[in-house]
Protein backbone atom coordinates (compact mmCIF):
# COMPACT_ATOMS: atom_id res chain seq x y z
CA UNK A 1 0.00 0.00 0.00
CA UNK A 2 1.32 3.28 -1.03
CA UNK A 3 0.90 5.59 1.65
CA UNK A 4 0.86 9.48 0.70
CA UNK A 5 2.11 12.32 3.13
CA UNK A 6 1.10 16.12 2.31
CA UNK A 7 4.84 17.79 2.65
CA UNK A 8 5.69 20.82 0.50
CA UNK A 9 3.63 21.59 -2.27
CA UNK A 10 4.19 17.87 -3.99
CA UNK A 11 3.53 15.46 -1.00
CA UNK A 12 5.80 12.26 0.22
CA UNK A 13 4.94 8.49 0.04
CA UNK A 14 6.43 5.58 1.94
CA UNK A 15 4.97 1.68 0.42
CA UNK A 16 3.92 -0.19 3.51
CA UNK A 17 5.71 -3.06 2.24
CA UNK A 18 3.76 -5.26 4.21
CA UNK A 19 3.93 -3.29 7.33
CA UNK A 20 0.56 -3.01 9.03
CA UNK A 21 -0.24 0.55 8.51
CA UNK A 22 -3.17 2.56 9.91
CA UNK A 23 -3.95 5.44 8.27
CA UNK A 24 -6.34 8.25 10.64
CA UNK A 25 -7.58 10.93 7.77
CA UNK A 26 -10.18 13.43 8.16
CA UNK A 27 -13.41 13.06 5.96
CA UNK A 28 -13.75 16.49 5.06
CA UNK A 29 -13.95 15.30 1.77
CA UNK A 30 -17.40 13.09 2.22
CA UNK A 31 -18.82 16.33 2.86
CA UNK A 32 -21.12 16.98 -0.69
CA UNK A 33 -20.85 20.17 -2.34
CA UNK A 34 -23.17 20.04 -5.38
CA UNK A 35 -21.70 20.45 -8.34
CA UNK A 36 -21.04 23.70 -10.13
CA UNK A 37 -21.05 25.86 -6.30
CA UNK A 38 -17.75 27.56 -6.31
CA UNK A 39 -16.25 28.62 -2.50
CA UNK A 40 -18.08 32.35 -3.00
CA UNK A 41 -21.41 30.56 -3.60
CA UNK A 42 -20.62 28.90 -0.32
CA UNK A 43 -19.27 32.22 1.18
CA UNK A 44 -22.70 34.47 -0.20
CA UNK A 45 -25.08 31.63 1.32
CA UNK A 46 -23.94 31.57 4.80
CA UNK A 47 -23.51 35.70 4.76
CA UNK A 48 -27.13 35.56 3.77
CA UNK A 49 -28.49 33.80 7.00
CA UNK A 50 -25.93 34.99 9.27
CA UNK A 51 -25.83 33.07 12.91
CA UNK A 52 -26.61 35.26 15.83
CA UNK A 53 -26.18 38.63 14.47
CA UNK A 54 -28.06 40.91 11.83
CA UNK A 55 -26.41 40.97 7.84
CA UNK A 56 -23.01 42.55 7.26
CA UNK A 57 -24.33 45.28 5.59
CA UNK A 58 -27.23 46.33 8.17
CA UNK A 59 -23.80 46.25 10.89
CA UNK A 60 -22.01 48.64 7.99
CA UNK A 61 -24.73 50.94 8.28
CA UNK A 62 -23.91 54.26 10.56
CA UNK A 63 -20.27 53.80 10.49
CA UNK A 64 -17.86 55.76 9.54
CA UNK A 65 -14.38 53.26 9.81
CA UNK A 66 -14.19 49.76 9.53
CA UNK A 67 -11.29 46.95 9.86
CA UNK A 68 -11.56 43.81 8.09
CA UNK A 69 -8.93 41.46 9.73
CA UNK A 70 -7.54 39.08 7.39
CA UNK A 71 -5.27 36.21 7.45
CA UNK A 72 -1.52 36.53 7.29
CA UNK A 73 1.08 34.27 5.46
CA UNK A 74 0.84 31.58 7.37
CA UNK A 75 -2.87 30.45 6.85
CA UNK A 76 -4.42 29.19 3.58
CA UNK A 77 -7.45 31.18 4.23
CA UNK A 78 -9.25 31.12 0.60
CA UNK A 79 -9.38 35.08 0.72
CA UNK A 80 -10.21 35.34 -2.60
CA UNK A 81 -13.67 33.01 -1.83
CA UNK A 82 -14.21 35.64 1.19
CA UNK A 83 -13.19 39.01 0.61
CA UNK A 84 -14.34 39.92 -2.22
CA UNK A 85 -18.37 38.93 -0.44
CA UNK A 86 -17.55 40.81 2.55
CA UNK A 87 -16.55 43.95 1.08
CA UNK A 88 -19.66 44.42 -1.20
CA UNK A 89 -22.22 43.78 1.75
CA UNK A 90 -19.96 46.46 3.81
CA UNK A 91 -20.68 49.18 1.14
CA UNK A 92 -24.12 47.71 0.19
CA UNK A 93 -24.93 48.83 3.71
CA UNK A 94 -22.35 52.18 3.87
CA UNK A 95 -21.26 53.52 0.43
CA UNK A 96 -19.45 56.12 2.13
CA UNK A 97 -17.69 53.50 5.13
CA UNK A 98 -13.68 53.55 4.89
CA UNK A 99 -12.64 50.18 5.00
CA UNK A 100 -8.86 48.71 6.10
CA UNK A 101 -7.63 45.13 5.67
CA UNK A 102 -5.96 44.55 8.98
CA UNK A 103 -3.17 41.01 8.15
CA UNK A 104 -3.36 39.76 11.45
CA UNK A 105 0.02 38.71 11.79
CA UNK A 106 0.20 37.79 15.78
CA UNK A 107 4.04 37.55 16.53
CA UNK A 108 4.67 35.95 13.48
CA UNK A 109 7.18 37.97 11.24
CA UNK A 110 5.34 41.00 8.87
CA UNK A 111 3.52 39.56 5.85
CA UNK A 112 5.26 40.93 2.80
CA UNK A 113 3.45 42.80 -0.35
CA UNK A 114 3.73 40.18 -2.70
CA UNK A 115 2.11 37.50 -0.31
CA UNK A 116 -0.60 39.67 -0.10
CA UNK A 117 -0.79 40.51 -3.26
CA UNK A 118 -0.86 36.36 -3.62
CA UNK A 119 -3.58 35.64 -0.63
CA UNK A 120 -6.36 38.41 -1.93
CA UNK A 121 -5.57 38.86 -5.21
CA UNK A 122 -4.34 41.53 -7.71
CA UNK A 123 -7.30 43.18 -7.46
CA UNK A 124 -8.47 44.05 -4.27
CA UNK A 125 -4.53 44.43 -3.36
CA UNK A 126 -4.60 47.53 -6.00
CA UNK A 127 -7.72 49.05 -4.73
CA UNK A 128 -7.91 48.12 -0.76
CA UNK A 129 -6.18 49.91 1.59
CA UNK A 130 -3.94 46.99 3.49
CA UNK A 131 -1.95 47.10 6.73
CA UNK A 132 0.03 44.73 8.27
CA UNK A 133 -0.58 44.22 12.29
CA UNK A 134 3.36 45.15 13.89
CA UNK A 135 3.03 43.09 17.53
CA UNK A 136 5.75 45.77 19.25
CA UNK A 137 3.83 49.05 17.36
CA UNK A 138 0.93 51.10 17.26
CA UNK A 139 -1.05 49.05 19.30
CA UNK A 140 -3.42 50.37 22.47
CA UNK A 141 -4.53 48.55 26.25
CA UNK A 142 -7.72 48.55 25.80
CA UNK A 143 -8.69 46.04 28.88
CA UNK A 144 -7.57 43.32 31.23
CA UNK A 145 -8.56 39.71 30.45
CA UNK A 146 -10.11 37.17 32.73
CA UNK A 147 -6.82 36.02 33.76
CA UNK A 148 -5.32 39.05 34.36
CA UNK A 149 -3.25 39.82 31.26
CA UNK A 150 -3.38 43.32 29.66
CA UNK A 151 -5.56 43.27 26.18
CA UNK A 152 -3.10 45.33 23.91
CA UNK A 153 -4.64 45.51 20.08
CA UNK A 154 -3.60 47.19 17.06
CA UNK A 155 -4.70 50.71 17.02
CA UNK A 156 -7.00 50.39 14.30
CA UNK A 157 -8.86 47.94 16.04
CA UNK A 158 -9.03 49.69 18.48
CA UNK A 159 -10.47 53.07 16.72
CA UNK A 160 -12.59 51.42 14.20
CA UNK A 161 -16.27 51.79 14.09
CA UNK A 162 -16.79 48.61 13.15
CA UNK A 163 -14.56 44.96 13.84
CA UNK A 164 -15.04 42.05 11.17
CA UNK A 165 -12.64 39.42 10.60
CA UNK A 166 -12.25 36.46 7.95
CA UNK A 167 -10.89 33.28 9.24
CA UNK A 168 -11.21 29.15 8.64
CA UNK A 169 -11.39 26.68 11.38
CA UNK A 170 -9.11 23.79 11.96
CA UNK A 171 -8.17 22.01 15.20
CA UNK A 172 -5.58 23.92 16.95
CA UNK A 173 -3.28 21.74 18.98
CA UNK A 174 -3.60 24.39 22.34
CA UNK A 175 -6.81 26.52 21.55
CA UNK A 176 -9.32 24.02 20.86
CA UNK A 177 -9.81 24.80 17.17
CA UNK A 178 -8.86 28.02 15.09
CA UNK A 179 -10.67 30.56 13.54
CA UNK A 180 -13.27 33.20 15.37
CA UNK A 181 -11.59 34.95 18.12
CA UNK A 182 -8.22 34.21 17.26
CA UNK A 183 -8.56 36.82 14.55
CA UNK A 184 -8.09 39.16 17.89
CA UNK A 185 -5.93 37.14 20.32
CA UNK A 186 -3.26 36.57 18.81
CA UNK A 187 -3.97 37.98 15.54
CA UNK A 188 -3.76 41.92 16.31
CA UNK A 189 -2.58 41.86 20.14
CA UNK A 190 0.56 43.18 21.06
CA UNK A 191 3.07 40.56 21.89
CA UNK A 192 2.79 40.88 26.07
CA UNK A 193 -0.59 39.81 25.64
CA UNK A 194 -0.35 36.77 23.11
CA UNK A 195 2.69 35.91 26.08
CA UNK A 196 -0.10 36.37 28.39
CA UNK A 197 -2.23 34.07 27.32
CA UNK A 198 0.39 31.52 25.77
CA UNK A 199 1.66 30.97 29.44
CA UNK A 200 2.84 27.97 30.79
CA UNK A 201 0.12 27.21 33.37
CA UNK A 202 -2.79 27.48 30.47
CA UNK A 203 -0.11 25.23 28.27
CA UNK A 204 -0.06 22.56 30.97
CA UNK A 205 -3.87 22.35 31.31
CA UNK A 206 -5.18 19.17 30.01
CA UNK A 207 -7.96 21.31 28.31
CA UNK A 208 -5.44 23.44 26.48
CA UNK A 209 -5.97 20.62 23.63
CA UNK A 210 -6.88 20.27 20.19
CA UNK A 211 -11.02 20.26 19.69
CA UNK A 212 -11.82 21.38 23.44
CA UNK A 213 -12.46 24.78 24.12
CA UNK A 214 -14.87 24.37 27.20
CA UNK A 215 -12.78 24.80 30.18
CA UNK A 216 -9.95 25.50 28.02
CA UNK A 217 -7.97 28.81 29.69
CA UNK A 218 -6.57 30.04 26.76
CA UNK A 219 -9.76 30.16 24.62
CA UNK A 220 -11.16 31.96 27.56
CA UNK A 221 -9.22 34.59 27.18
CA UNK A 222 -9.48 34.42 23.25
CA UNK A 223 -13.30 35.05 23.36
CA UNK A 224 -13.47 37.63 26.25
CA UNK A 225 -10.71 39.92 23.99
CA UNK A 226 -13.16 39.40 20.94
CA UNK A 227 -15.84 40.85 23.08
CA UNK A 228 -13.60 43.63 24.47
CA UNK A 229 -12.36 44.59 21.17
CA UNK A 230 -15.84 44.33 19.66
CA UNK A 231 -15.40 41.84 16.73
CA UNK A 232 -18.91 41.91 15.53
CA UNK A 233 -19.10 39.67 12.84
CA UNK A 234 -16.63 36.59 11.38
CA UNK A 235 -17.01 34.75 7.76
CA UNK A 236 -15.15 31.35 8.78
CA UNK A 237 -14.83 28.57 6.47
CA UNK A 238 -13.86 24.91 6.55
CA UNK A 239 -11.49 23.54 4.43
CA UNK A 240 -11.79 20.39 1.90
CA UNK A 241 -8.28 18.56 1.75
CA UNK A 242 -7.31 20.49 -1.34
CA UNK A 243 -7.63 24.05 0.60
CA UNK A 244 -10.69 24.60 -1.19
CA UNK A 245 -14.21 26.02 0.79
CA UNK A 246 -16.10 23.36 1.81
CA UNK A 247 -18.54 25.15 4.04
CA UNK A 248 -18.82 28.73 5.54
CA UNK A 249 -19.94 29.98 8.91
CA UNK A 250 -20.92 33.85 8.67
CA UNK A 251 -22.25 35.83 11.91
CA UNK A 252 -21.57 36.47 15.63
CA UNK A 253 -17.83 35.66 16.48
CA UNK A 254 -18.62 33.36 19.14
CA UNK A 255 -21.68 31.79 18.29
CA UNK A 256 -20.53 31.45 14.50
CA UNK A 257 -17.49 30.32 15.26
CA UNK A 258 -18.81 27.42 17.64
CA UNK A 259 -21.40 26.41 15.08
CA UNK A 260 -18.27 25.75 12.42
CA UNK A 261 -16.50 23.82 15.30
CA UNK A 262 -19.29 21.43 16.26
CA UNK A 263 -19.74 20.73 12.56
CA UNK A 264 -15.66 20.20 11.63
CA UNK A 265 -15.54 17.75 14.65
CA UNK A 266 -17.78 16.05 12.94
CA UNK A 267 -15.52 15.25 9.98
CA UNK A 268 -11.93 15.55 11.63
CA UNK A 269 -12.13 13.64 15.04
CA UNK A 270 -10.83 9.80 14.41
CA UNK A 271 -9.80 7.49 16.89
CA UNK A 272 -7.22 4.65 15.97
CA UNK A 273 -7.81 0.90 16.44
CA UNK A 274 -4.70 0.86 18.87
CA UNK A 275 -1.66 3.57 19.71
CA UNK A 276 1.22 3.56 17.39
CA UNK A 277 4.31 2.24 18.31
CA UNK A 278 5.49 4.53 15.23
CA UNK A 279 3.29 7.68 14.01
CA UNK A 280 4.06 9.60 11.39
CA UNK A 281 2.72 13.06 10.54
CA UNK A 282 2.91 16.46 8.64
CA UNK A 283 1.71 19.58 9.07
CA UNK A 284 -0.78 19.62 6.03
CA UNK A 285 2.04 20.69 3.39
CA UNK A 286 2.70 24.14 1.89
CA UNK A 287 2.16 26.80 3.22
CA UNK A 288 1.53 25.49 6.54
CA UNK A 289 4.88 23.39 6.53
CA UNK A 290 6.91 26.18 5.90
CA UNK A 291 9.28 26.11 8.88
CA UNK A 292 9.99 23.90 11.97
CA UNK A 293 7.86 26.27 14.66
CA UNK A 294 4.57 25.45 12.98
CA UNK A 295 5.52 22.07 12.70
CA UNK A 296 5.22 21.72 16.53
CA UNK A 297 1.39 21.30 15.50
CA UNK A 298 1.68 18.39 13.40
CA UNK A 299 3.90 16.89 15.44
CA UNK A 300 1.88 17.49 18.91
CA UNK A 301 -1.38 15.94 17.28
CA UNK A 302 0.93 12.25 16.62
CA UNK A 303 1.91 12.41 20.40
CA UNK A 304 -2.49 11.86 21.00
CA UNK A 305 -1.93 8.76 19.31
CA UNK A 306 1.63 7.30 20.17
CA UNK A 307 2.01 4.23 22.21
CA UNK A 308 4.44 4.81 25.27
CA UNK A 309 7.65 4.85 24.19
CA UNK A 310 6.65 5.41 20.42
CA UNK A 311 8.50 6.79 17.96
CA UNK A 312 7.25 10.17 16.04
CA UNK A 313 8.25 10.55 12.51
CA UNK A 314 7.48 14.54 11.07
CA UNK A 315 7.51 14.86 7.91
CA UNK A 316 7.60 18.82 7.26
CA UNK A 317 9.70 20.29 4.11
CA UNK A 318 10.24 24.22 6.52
CA UNK A 319 10.97 26.06 3.58
CA UNK A 320 11.70 29.00 6.02
CA UNK A 321 14.13 27.18 8.38
CA UNK A 322 12.89 27.02 12.49
CA UNK A 323 10.68 30.00 11.85
CA UNK A 324 11.67 31.70 14.94
CA UNK A 325 15.15 32.49 16.12
CA UNK A 326 13.72 32.25 20.01
CA UNK A 327 12.60 28.50 19.72
CA UNK A 328 15.47 27.54 17.69
CA UNK A 329 18.17 28.69 20.49
CA UNK A 330 15.76 27.48 23.26
CA UNK A 331 15.97 23.81 21.98
CA UNK A 332 19.42 24.25 20.75
CA UNK A 333 20.62 26.12 23.84
CA UNK A 334 19.43 23.76 26.50
CA UNK A 335 20.68 20.94 28.68
CA UNK A 336 17.90 18.40 26.95
CA UNK A 337 14.51 18.88 26.71
CA UNK A 338 13.41 17.70 30.30
CA UNK A 339 15.37 20.49 32.08
CA UNK A 340 14.06 22.77 29.34
CA UNK A 341 10.40 21.77 30.37
CA UNK A 342 10.85 21.92 33.48
CA UNK A 343 12.98 25.55 33.92
CA UNK A 344 9.80 26.46 31.57
CA UNK A 345 6.83 25.66 33.74
CA UNK A 346 8.70 27.64 36.28
CA UNK A 347 8.05 31.23 34.56
CA UNK A 348 5.33 33.60 35.85
CA UNK A 349 2.48 34.58 33.36
CA UNK A 350 3.20 38.23 32.72
CA UNK A 351 6.96 36.78 32.25
CA UNK A 352 6.39 34.87 29.39
CA UNK A 353 9.47 35.20 26.39
CA UNK A 354 8.39 35.03 22.90
CA UNK A 355 7.77 31.68 21.44
CA UNK A 356 7.44 29.97 24.66
CA UNK A 357 4.52 27.74 24.10
CA UNK A 358 6.26 26.46 21.06
CA UNK A 359 9.58 24.85 22.43
CA UNK A 360 7.00 24.08 25.53
CA UNK A 361 4.96 21.99 23.76
CA UNK A 362 7.69 20.39 21.69
CA UNK A 363 9.52 19.20 24.64
CA UNK A 364 6.73 18.15 26.81
CA UNK A 365 6.36 15.33 23.18
CA UNK A 366 10.71 14.93 23.61
CA UNK A 367 10.23 13.68 27.21
CA UNK A 368 8.27 11.12 26.13
CA UNK A 369 9.01 9.94 23.03
CA UNK A 370 11.85 9.89 20.02
CA UNK A 371 11.05 12.36 17.28
CA UNK A 372 12.98 11.42 13.63
CA UNK A 373 12.31 14.94 11.76
CA UNK A 374 11.75 14.25 7.82
CA UNK A 375 12.91 17.68 6.77
CA UNK A 376 15.35 19.20 3.72
CA UNK A 377 19.17 17.85 3.80
CA UNK A 378 20.51 21.44 4.86
CA UNK A 379 18.54 21.92 8.02
CA UNK A 380 19.60 18.46 9.41
CA UNK A 381 22.22 19.98 11.87
CA UNK A 382 19.55 22.14 13.16
CA UNK A 383 16.88 19.54 13.75
CA UNK A 384 19.76 17.51 15.69
CA UNK A 385 20.38 20.76 17.70
CA UNK A 386 17.05 21.16 18.46
CA UNK A 387 16.80 17.68 20.23
CA UNK A 388 15.51 15.37 17.19
CA UNK A 389 16.86 13.02 14.75
CA UNK A 390 17.24 13.40 11.32
CA UNK A 391 16.21 11.53 8.21
CA UNK A 392 16.53 12.34 4.74
CA UNK A 393 13.08 9.81 3.45
CA UNK A 394 10.18 8.14 5.48
CA UNK A 395 11.55 4.93 4.51
CA UNK A 396 14.88 5.91 6.41
CA UNK A 397 12.61 7.42 9.41
CA UNK A 398 10.98 4.33 9.32
CA UNK A 399 13.98 2.03 9.66
CA UNK A 400 14.90 3.64 11.92
CA UNK A 401 12.61 3.98 14.57
CA UNK A 402 11.83 -0.10 14.01
CA UNK A 403 15.72 -0.60 15.42
CA UNK A 404 13.65 1.43 18.73
CA UNK A 405 10.47 -0.16 18.71
CA UNK A 406 10.86 -3.63 16.95
CA UNK A 407 10.09 -5.38 13.32
CA UNK A 408 6.84 -5.84 13.88
CA UNK A 409 5.82 -2.04 15.03
CA UNK A 410 2.39 -0.99 14.56
CA UNK A 411 2.30 2.24 12.20
CA UNK A 412 -0.07 5.00 12.56
CA UNK A 413 -0.71 7.69 9.64
CA UNK A 414 -1.96 10.86 10.03
CA UNK A 415 -0.70 12.02 6.10
CA UNK A 416 -2.18 15.82 7.36
CA UNK A 417 -1.39 15.97 11.20
CA UNK A 418 -3.48 18.76 11.78
CA UNK A 419 -7.22 18.52 9.72
CA UNK A 420 -7.50 14.96 12.35
CA UNK A 421 -8.31 14.93 16.27
CA UNK A 422 -6.85 11.06 16.70
CA UNK A 423 -7.74 9.75 20.26
CA UNK A 424 -6.41 6.16 21.39
CA UNK A 425 -9.10 3.87 21.61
Amino acid sequence: MKVKIRYGRNGLSFDSRGLPVEVLASRIDDMQIPSGVSGRDIVRAAMDCPIGSPTLRELAKGCRTCTLIISDHTRPVPSRDILPEMLRELREGNPDISITLLAATGCHRLTTADELREKVGGEIFDRERIEVHDCERNNVKIGVLPSGADLVVDRLVAESDLVCAEGFIEPHFFAGFSGGRKSILPGVCDKRTVMGNHCSAFLADDRATAGVLDGNPIHTDMKAAARMARLRYIVNVILDGGHRTAAAFAGDAVEAHRRGCGELMRWCGVRAERAGDIVISSNGGAPLDQNLYQAVKGIVTADGVAAEGGVIIMCAECADGSGSDAFYAALRDCAGPRELLERVLKVPQLETPVDQWQYQLLVKVLVKHRVIFVTRPELASMVREMKMDYAPDIDTAIAMARADVGEGAHIVALPDGISVIPQRS
